[in-house]
């Protein structure tokens, strides 16, 4: 038996150890937001938050994260529980276009702007470039950032928001 914390709540998974973490999130706490989308930790869609810190849940194996905090995409905001600055950002340029891997990429730019509140377009690159948009909206994505950020400096909001 593995004990994860997935935003904020309690699951005891009977599951091989070696089980990605992805499919644990998927199919035994039933939270789809995470995508698979190469299976080899290379296009971000699977990333979520161990700890506060972006991880490919792809690759991980569930025991690497057993009593420890996961936060994904469901754990960072709703319309039920208020929306996270970066995704209402998301919504306000019109990020998505296909959507699929826009989970992942909203997983990195909270990430990005718990560290950074004030990213350039070279830290934004870095930050997102494991994170691909076969749609090819990084400059919608990066736009997004930019505004999530001047919103977290008016509001002056300091640490991560997270509703898990």
């Amino acid at each position: 038996m593995i004990t994860l914390t997935i935003n904020g709540e309690r699951h005891d998974i009977d599951v091989d150890p070696s089980t990605p973490l992805l499919w644990v999130i998927r199919e035994q706490a039933d939270l789809t937001g995470t995508k698979f989308g190469c299976g080899i930790a290379q296009c971000g869609a699977c990333t979520v938050h161990l700890n506060g810190s972006p991880i490919r849940s792809c690759v991980t194996p569930v025991q690497a994260a057993a009593n420890q905090r996961i936060t994904t995409i469901e754990g960072i905001g709703s319309y039920d529980t208020g929306l996270h600055t970066v995704q209402q950002a998301w919504i306000d340029e019109q990020v998505p276009q296909c959507g699929y891997c826009q989970s992942g990429q909203i997983m990195s730019a909270v990430a990005l702007l718990t560290e950074n509140r004030s990213p350039s377009d070279e830290d934004i690159d870095r930050a997102m470039s494991g994170n691909v948009c076969r749609c090819g909206t990084y400059p919608r994505i990066r736009r997004g950032i930019k505004r999530a950020a001047k919103a977290l400096a008016e509001s002056g909001i300091a640490e991560e928001q997270t509703n898990g």
